[in-house]
């Protein structure tokens, strides 16, 4: 079994006082709350380990234990494989450490919910759930990434049963405290070994509900929930990558009872453009020119994401040469300013001439300064040094 030091954990003393173990929890349990980091699993590890930290050193009869023997002493707490999220939610001891309790706290510092993931406690003790978040593609074309746009998303989620009103059961029946739980959806657990100790846990017959359907809705199967299309408008803001998410909050799946409900994830996916390829806020069109222009140089009218612009090819240009439309490019997301456009020239040759063109290049062949093609006169020059090594 590994070694746990829950004073590092929770960055303590080992002298510190309970009022500095309960600031330093609610310092960890904000920062690394899975609302907070969804789909990150480092921080939920994270918020795992400070919540198992915070359940020794909290009490006081553990804390001695764990003083004493160390984690050996406080092993048997978690003797069921391991600290789990279900033990977490009963801890009754924890419910001051808010002030008020741990939903009103969550509810102020995450917008609702309990600070583990999907489920709470309601008025009478009861367990409320969060509603599922939703997850969705978005594709967007480079222009929209580049001046923002109104996404309309039309999708399918589940919403409350119009004809339980979220309840689970059929009209005119009801639901009966769950005879196991007495209604409160968890129940006590008493363990012996080393130490004799209780635990709540889930109760297996309501399933944490504390209440039990007698005649479950029809229309939605007892669920509370019906899958039904809706259309919602996303703001997609300028400078976004593909991969990044915006977040909609409260636009996923109600609670089926009261709880908050579930966020909307929309990940980006940016469709491939026919001219310009991105490059993090800059953009490259490839333009081609004939040998001509680039010989004579010329001037380009130049297609950009906002619409037109002129370009001045200098004569000799190269090919593959960058030329820059300094802030054409993508907007800088969160930050001042836009990348550039940047023109690469592609110089392309004609494939046929005809007999009057050949003339006319033999013409210029005849009448040309080698002093114009310097990369060639250089290479000629390496060669030539190159075969005499060879034939001497």
């Amino acid at each position: 079994m590994a070694k746990k030091d829950y004073y590092e954990i929770l960055g303590v003393s080992r002298d510190a006082s309970q009022d500095d173990i309960k600031k330093a929890y609610r310092k960890l349990a904000m920062k690394y709350h899975p609302d907070r980091n969804p789909d990150d699993k480092q921080a939920e590890e994270k918020f795992k380990k400070v919540s198992e930290a915070y359940e020794v050193l909290s009490d006081p009869e553990k804390r001695k234990r764990y003083d004493t023997y160390g984690y050996e002493g406080v092993r048997q707490t978690f003797s069921r494989g391991g600290f789990t999220w279900e033990d977490f939610h009963h801890f009754d001891d924890l419910s001051d450490i808010f002030g008020g309790g741990l939903g009103g706290f969550f509810e102020e510092i995450f917008g609702g919910g309990s600070p583990f993931g999907s489920q709470g406690t309601g008025r009478r003790g009861r367990r409320v759930h969060r509603g599922r978040n939703v997850k969705i593609r978005l594709k967007i074309t480079l222009k929209e990434a580049a001046t923002g746009s109104t996404k309309k998303v039309r999708l399918k989620k589940r919403e409350i049963c119009e004809t339980c009103q979220g309840s689970r059961a059929a009209p005119g029946s009801s639901t009966k405290p769950c005879p196991k739980c007495e209604g409160t959806g968890k129940h006590t657990v008493t363990q012996g070994g080393g130490f004799i100790f209780t635990y709540s846990t889930t109760c297996d017959l309501c399933r944490g509900e504390g209440e039990i359907v007698e005649k479950p809705c029809q229309t939605c199967g007892g669920r509370g929930l019906v899958a039904r299309e809706k259309t919602l408008e996303v703001k997609v803001p300028a400078g976004i990558h593909s991969g990044q998410r915006l977040v909609l909050n409260g636009e996923g799946e109600p609670s089926p009872d009261g709880g908050p409900p579930g966020d909307l994830y929309a990940e980006i996916l940016i469709e491939e453009h026919k001219l310009f390829k991105r490059e993090n806020e800059d953009v490259y069109l490839d333009y081609p020119i004939s040998f001509i222009e680039a010989i004579q140089g010329t001037e380009l009218q130049v297609p950009t994401l906002y619409g037109k612009a002129r370009l001045k090819v200098a004569p000799g240009t190269q090919p593959g040469t960058l030329l820059r439309l300094k802030g054409q490019g993508i907007p800088r997301l969160q930050s001042f300013g836009r990348g550039d456009q940047y023109v690469r020239i592609n110089v392309e040759l004609p494939k046929k001439i005809n007999s009057r063109q050949k003339e006319l290049l033999e013409e210029f062949k005849k009448i040309q300064d080698e002093s114009n093609f310097p990369k060639i006169k250089a290479f000629k020059k390496t060669l030539k040094e190159w075969f005499g090594k060879i034939s001497s």
